[in-house]
């Protein structure tokens, strides 16, 4: 709290002075933006067409439009916590702002630039993070925290190869690409996951904390890092299904093994805890199921990526931001009440995407749109009662 003048911070406008407060509020209301315009392209209510098609779009939108801007808030706000410099505020971090949106604009309006010129946007700002994250960490040699530096630098890798797949170059595939991202997505989630969830449960509880198991965290996050890796390399060699399933079943085994150490029941009268071990459940059953559709006939494994992205990744999401942001705006972790309901619509528009098309597939566009109309809620309610908060100035009187 010490590495900023409190007069200096008070001329940089409340909503610029963390990287959070921008990208946690700007990445929810995109998200609900993002899903209503799915929801009616795939209902035929609207007919224009974003860069890559509409399902092209979504994937990536979702993933790097949405997911990588929640990531950038987190780690441009850690990063101040872990060096004990100055995180990026102001006008740098209005211009990073800018450049994540112009992303956003030039992939839903792609008449009004040239096709290379959209990609090179896109493309640009996770390696401009990347290059944010690492100055200050290398400044001081702090070279544990560094590890997020190459998962950046993947997420653009695996960015590059969902633009490689729009162009039909490099033998790569839409859902290649797009598992791999999900599958990135899901080691960051792991290891955020190794990190604080058992703090935070020992705290909001007031039990003792679970200590890791080294060779089990190994293997839950070991497991899906390979598993990108291998998916990440596809377009140059052919994985035989056996080896995928078997590497997903260990992920889900071991993730779920680690869950349970982490005792999520004690958790039930804690909102902000059980939305984040509700999460954890999604991701792990996800990987699980995703596993087994290598070994059994299962129709339309696309439904079930949905439990690790909506349930998951939406929902872990959905909980560190509603936690973070209270207490980097000076408050006590208590969510507004309303929050409750967010915390269960996401689950429940994971569930519905899910089993719905899976069961009865005559209803698709009902169950994609009423799975998409549980998100809005869900992430609406985090804009309506957090926008105030990211808004203003820390309650304490305190920089941030």
């Amino acid at each position: 709290m010490q590495i900023t003048d409190l007069a200096e911070e008070q001329k940089i406008l409340p909503v610029l002075r963390l990287g959070f407060r921008p990208f946690f509020l700007a990445g929810a209301l995109f998200s609900v933006i993002a899903l209503l315009l799915w929801g009616a392209m795939l209902s035929g209510h609207i007919t224009f067409q974003p860069y890559g098609g509409g399902l092209w779009w979504h994937i990536h939108e979702m993933l790097f439009g949405f997911g990588c801007a929640i990531v950038a808030g987190f780690l441009l706000t850690a990063i101040q916590n872990w060096t004990g410099l100055r995180g990026i505020s102001g006008l740098p971090l209005l211009g990073l702002f800018i450049l994540w949106l112009a992303g956003r604009v030039a992939l839903l309006l792609p008449m009004l630039l040239n096709d290379y010129v959209i990609i090179l946007i896109d493309l640009s700002f996770l390696p401009a993070v990347a290059y944010i994250l690492a100055k200050p960490l290398l400044k001081i040699k702090q070279y544990r925290n560094l590890f997020f530096v190459p998962i950046l630098v993947l997420f653009t890798v695996a960015n590059i190869e969902m633009h490689l797949a729009k162009l039909g170059l490099a033998n790569m595939t839409l859902n290649q690409a797009a598992y791999a991202s999900v599958t990135l997505m899901a080691v960051l989630m792991s290891v955020m996951a190794g990190r604080v969830v058992p703090m935070f449960t020992a705290n909001g509880t007031k039990t003792a904390k679970v200590l890791p198991l080294p060779w089990l965290e190994k293997l839950a996050t070991g497991s899906l890092a390979f598993i990108t890796a291998l998916l990440l390399l596809q377009p140059l060699f052919t994985v035989p299904a056996a080896v995928f399933g078997t590497l997903f079943l260990i992920s889900g085994v071991s993730q779920a093994v680690r869950w349970c150490r982490w005792k999520p029941w004690i958790t039930f009268g804690v909102p902000l805890l059980w939305s984040i071990h509700g999460s954890l459940f999604f991701i792990w059953v996800g990987l699980f199921t995703v596993g087994m559709s290598y070994f059994i006939q299962v129709p339309f494994v696309s439904h079930l990526w949905h439990l690790i992205t909506v349930g998951g990744m939406g929902g872990l999401i959905l909980a560190m931001i509603s936690r973070v942001s209270l207490g980097h705006t000076g408050r006590m972790l208590q969510q507004p009440k309303a929050m409750f309901l967010g915390f269960l619509s996401i689950f429940i528009a994971a569930t519905i995407r899910v089993i719905g098309p899976i069961f009865w597939m005559q209803h698709y566009i009902t169950f994609i749109n009423v799975s998409i109309a549980f998100w809005v809620i869900a992430f609406g309610l985090f804009v309506y009662y957090y926008a105030p908060m990211l808004f203003k100035a820390r309650e304490d009187g305190r920089p941030g």
